[in-house]
């Protein structure tokens, strides 16, 4: 027999098979034929998974959704994996957001309080977007790959053995319909007294023992897969914990980049020079803190009539000094002004012609002008 030979009575097998049991999954969707049911457990188990897959590729899509909102960008990142090339390196929104805030403040002038604020706030924007491609690269290694690795491997491999296990059963049923049909035709002969050759039931019921033992060896392999459907289960559950993890430290950085930018924010004076170099009488309104995160620092000071006291007004209008103490720290924006940390107690007195906001301060060997906004004044 030759190569040729082979295959075509190979492709004749196959086409029977195949045509087996189409015959039979279509006679039992009509009823005409019986159906062998797989037990209970293995019946769960096969649930348990669909469930799991499709439980699996919701989470798995809407967390790409969450890391990367665009989604012209995400098609862009599924191409270039499916070129097994490495997607361009872009900017992300708050680090474009922060580019565009840095050139704008290098145009007003990085002197001027809004152009130093837009850039401080642009550098905060950038640090945000270095913290975002972290998030979303943590989350791809620790938590999107191995879902997508049970997509695309183990359920997989579970759908192929259920396919083999579904033409098992198909191919076993068939047998049995063979053999229940050999049995009707020999009683029938007997009926008439006619010979029926005995090799047709001989030969059905030793197929239906074959397919019967290929069908029991397939649910056990097809089982012990399912089985392990409990082990993925409990490494998604650490893989869970791994982006929880990755999603904390990723606001727990964004929080303090504010709570930093805040107290710069908070350290310009009330009243500042304009960009015209015009005096502007606006005052700066400080960033209040969420109340659930208000133990976790002080709130910035803010401008209001309270903070000009009587005490206040009689040292500007008199030659002598008072200690006060500092309220909240603050960073000297040019070197004609003094820092100060807080609680702690500096001399202060004013000189004429002094900006009505501020007064002079001393801390040793050190002076400079100090917001008034930030002290309280001792007795």
């Amino acid at each position: 027999m030759n190569i040729m030979d082979f295959n075509v009575k190979k492709l004749a097998a196959d086409a029977g098979t195949f045509l087996s049991r189409a015959v039979q999954f279509t006679e039992e969707k009509l009823g005409q034929a019986e159906k062998t049911e797989l037990d209970a457990h293995l019946e769960n188990l096969l649930s348990k998974a669909e469930c799991t897959k499709l439980w699996t590729e919701k989470i798995m899509k809407q967390t790409e959704v969450l890391l990367q909102p665009n989604p012209n960008a995400r098609i862009e990142e599924f191409v270039y994996e499916k070129l097994d090339r490495k997607a361009p390196s872009r900017m992300n929104n708050p680090e474009l957001l922060g580019q565009y805030m840095i050139d704008a403040g290098n145009e007003f002038g990085p002197g001027t309080a809004y152009g130093n604020a837009l850039i401080k706030c642009g550098e905060t924007q950038k640090r945000i977007g270095t913290a975002d491609r972290e998030l979303i690269q943590t989350s791809a290694i620790n938590f999107l790959t191995p879902l997508k690795n049970f997509i695309e491997g183990d359920y997989k491999t579970i759908t192929k053995e259920r396919k083999l296990l579904q033409n098992k059963r198909l191919d076993l049923d068939a047998a049995k319909t063979r053999l229940k049909k050999a049995k009707v035709a020999e009683a029938r002969a007997a009926q008439l007294n006619t010979s029926q050759p005995e090799e047709n039931n001989i030969m059905s019921e030793q197929e239906v023992r074959i397919t019967q033992s290929e069908f029991d060896r397939q649910a056990e392999i097809t089982r012990l897969l399912l089985e392990g459907i409990s082990s993925t289960h409990a490494h998604h559950l650490r893989c869970l914990n791994d982006f929880v993890e990755a999603q904390m430290t990723y606001y727990a950085q964004c929080y303090q980049y504010m709570l930093d930018l805040q107290k710069q924010l908070g350290s310009f004076p009330s009243t500042f020079l304009s960009n015209n170099n015009q005096s502007s009488s606006t005052p700066v309104q400080s960033i209040s803190t969420p109340s659930v995160l208000a133990s976790a620092s002080a709130s910035l000071p803010s401008v209001s009539n309270s903070i000009v006291t009587s005490g206040i007004s009689e040292l500007k209008s008199s030659s002598g000094s008072r200690k006060a103490r500092v309220l909240y720290d603050y960073d000297a924006a040019n070197s004609s002004e003094l820092s100060l940390l807080a609680d702690e107690v500096i001399t202060v007195y004013s000189i004429p012609g002094m900006d009505s906001d501020w007064l002079m301060g001393e801390r040793g060997n050190q002076k400079g002008k100090v917001p008034i906004t930030y002290l309280e004044l001792l007795n």
